[in-house]
């Protein structure tokens, strides 16, 4: 059979472009973006302490620091430095660092 040269195709002559710049140039431009962050609305009101929650804190730590000091250096009654007189400062200080989460 012979063919018909009218029925074949012409080659295709090859792109100087890449593939690269071909969708560079049909894309869309991109919209402006929004805050990414979650900005949460202002409270009405702000809660304040009582007074005595920070007059309590700072009493209760400064109050533990110096029965500590105070059991080592041996100016505590009973002379020697006592286990009693630790814990006792020891529980002042847990009593002001837990007075010091309710503070606003």
């Amino acid at each position: 059979m012979a063919k018909n040269p009218a029925k074949t195709t012409p080659k295709k002559k090859p792109s100087s472009k890449t593939s690269s710049q071909k969708g560079a140039a049909k894309q869309p431009a991109a919209p402006p973006r929004k805050p990414g962050r979650y900005t949460p609305p202002k409270p009405k009101s702000t809660k304040s302490s009582p007074l005595w929650v920070p007059s309590a804190m700072f009493t209760c730590l400064l109050l533990g620091l110096l029965v500590i000091v105070a059991n080592y250096l041996g100016l505590l009654p009973g002379g020697a430095a006592q286990n009693s007189s630790l814990f006792i400062g020891l529980g002042l200080l847990i009593a002001g660092f837990g007075l010091s989460t309710q503070y606003r």
